[in-house]
């Protein structure tokens, strides 16, 4: 890990991979394999403010406005165009739906302010992710609730392949991991960082995304937008020429695709009550 990021840069070095226009693509993908496995946790909920940290292009924030019809969801992120796309997406809620740009290290608002806290398929991409969850839980009333996709990238499976991505879904988010300082492992390692905080009732589930629970189209199109977004630096980190770490990405989408192949992505999915 880096040191106190002071930086946008520092604290967000995918911020080239998150603004291209493939990343738009991933988290449409990502919501539709996703959302469904996570709606039994979120109908425990009963939350009236909601924040959405890394809310990204809207996709789950909509779906959290539908949802729960009384309550207020705030989305926030760094990148405009995105926060653009989901006021887009949220029109049909009026006021009830709200973006705005902020850093997820620093929230601008007060101790307590919400209910339930929510973030999804961030905390791989940024620097000391612990400092980011102690923001959750400063923002989050006593009691609220923390709903956090945690990703994990040795839990990605596929067979039969025409070459061995088993060794490169090993290799690649260790060697990516340590060239951008981040945790491409923190579905597990983010266990640790919860119970340092002032929470309880800490939890997991899992999502599935795999062959047989969702549509092959929905899950290639996720390992297509990481294709398009990331052949190029994870070559760079693997130090692999980009023809070859394409290869890997899109021996995966071949095997999603192909009706004998079975590929499994399990997606940790964290709880947990603020005290």
């Amino acid at each position: 890990m880096r040191a106190m990021p002071g930086t946008e840069t520092d604290r967000s070095p995918q911020a080239k991979e998150m603004a291209d226009e493939s990343m738009v693509r991933n988290l449409a993908a990502q919501a539709d394999a996703i959302w469904p496995q996570e709606l039994p946790t979120m109908r425990r909920y009963q939350p009236r403010d909601i924040l959405d940290v890394g809310c990204g292009t809207g996709e789950v924030t909509a779906r959290m406005a539908e949802l729960f019809p009384e309550a207020r969801v705030t989305g926030v992120d760094l990148i405009e165009s995105h926060l653009a796309l989901g006021r887009g997406k949220t029109v049909r809620f009026g006021d009830r739906v709200r973006f705005q740009p902020a850093d997820a290290f620093e929230l601008p608002f007060a101790a307590g302010s919400f209910d339930l806290v929510v973030c999804r398929h961030v905390l791989q991409a940024i620097p000391t992710p612990e400092r980011v969850l102690a923001e959750m839980v400063r923002v989050s009333k006593p009691g609220g609730r923390l709903h956090v996709v945690a990703e994990d990238y040795d839990m990605i499976h596929a067979a039969p392949t025409r070459i061995d991505v088993s060794y490169f879904w090993h290799a690649a988010p260790r060697a990516y991991s340590k060239a951008a300082g981040i945790d491409l492992h923190i579905g597990r390692n983010i266990h640790h960082h919860l119970r340092a905080l002032p929470l309880d009732d800490i939890d997991v589930h899992y999502a599935h995304v795999d062959t047989q629970r969702v549509p092959r189209e929905t899950f290639a199109a996720i390992f297509e937008a990481w294709r398009d977004g990331y052949t190029e630096s994870t070559a760079r980190s693997l130090g692999i020429p980009e023809a070859e770490a394409r290869e890997y990405f899109q021996a995966t989408v071949d095997c999603i695709r192909d009706p004998d192949g079975f590929v499994l992505w399990v997606v940790p999915i964290w709880t947990a009550r603020v005290r």
